[in-house]
């Protein structure tokens, strides 16, 4: 520990310890779990606000209700028009920020997720279309419109705030999912679980959220968890560690199966 030499008045100096400085609340937050922790509640929370630079106003900020799904590398992708305000700011400077949040009763209070970066149009709109019409089908008609785009946004820094005095900068790398192979085998784990597992299905949602629904379907599937339609509401679950490929998912749902099964 440094010390400061301080007088004791006959020549001598004494030293006195000093303590070490806090890190400042804005320094990146380097702990894995902070990252793991973020990208988990943006999954839950696909509803956002999106703020794009205005070409009409000059550069000022200009926000728009977005809602989104993250790809399997952990980017966020929004179905927007070429008619739209934000999607012409967009087009005219990418840099954007996307922020995730729970319709709270008090919002301070509760978590969110802002990401910041640049956004692209994806030229082929029709390889995310079936995950992210799983997540929003009222959106299906949007979809079918020639004018509705996907664009993704790349993701270069995360502010993660997990409630009073919880206050973290994300790196991007750290806030990015494990490579992993879901992107080529969700659709026939879904199409599985849903043919073959359905009660499996319905006691995950007693277990884990006590819900007790009539109708169930799995609707996704992600390095870090899942989400099942649950009557009208979706429900997320997660996996105790990251899941990269088939082989791992199944390991997690049988020992979710497991504990469904256990008393009390």
């Amino acid at each position: 520990m440094p010390a400061r030499p301080e007088g004791l008045g006959d020549g001598r100096k004494m030293h006195v310890p000093i303590p070490p400085a806090r890190p400042a609340m804005s320094a990146t937050d380097p702990r894995p779990d902070r990252a793991v922790e973020a990208r988990r509640f943006v999954r839950t929370h696909p509803h956002g606000v999106l703020s794009t630079l205005s070409k009409r106003l000059d550069g000022a900020p200009f926000g728009s209700i977005a809602p989104f799904v993250l790809d399997h590398e952990g980017s966020p992708v929004i179905l927007i028009s070429t008619l739209a305000e934000h999607t012409r700011n967009l087009d005219a400077d990418p840099r954007c920020s996307l922020i995730a949040h729970p319709c709270a009763q008090d919002p301070q209070a509760a978590g969110r997720v802002t990401l910041v970066g640049r956004a692209e149009r994806l030229p082929d709109k029709h390889a995310l279309g079936p995950r992210y019409l799983r997540r929003f089908p009222e959106a299906e008609d949007y979809f079918a419109m020639h004018d509705f785009h996907f664009y993704r946004l790349k993701v270069q820094a995360v502010r993660y705030i997990g409630g009073f005095g919880s206050i973290h900068w994300i790196d991007a790398a750290d806030f990015a999912p494990p490579a992993n192979s879901l992107g080529e085998s969700e659709e026939s784990i879904l199409e599985h679980m849903n043919a073959d597992h359905e009660p499996n299905l319905r006691a995950y949602c007693g277990h884990v959220h006590g819900a007790l629904p009539t109708s169930v379907r799995m609707i996704g599937v992600d390095v870090d968890g899942f989400d099942v339609r649950a009557d009208e509401r979706v429900l997320r679950f997660d996996f105790g560690q990251p899941a990269p490929d088939a082989g791992a998912v199944r390991e997690a749902l049988v020992a979710l199966a497991r504990a469904s099964r256990e008393p009390g």
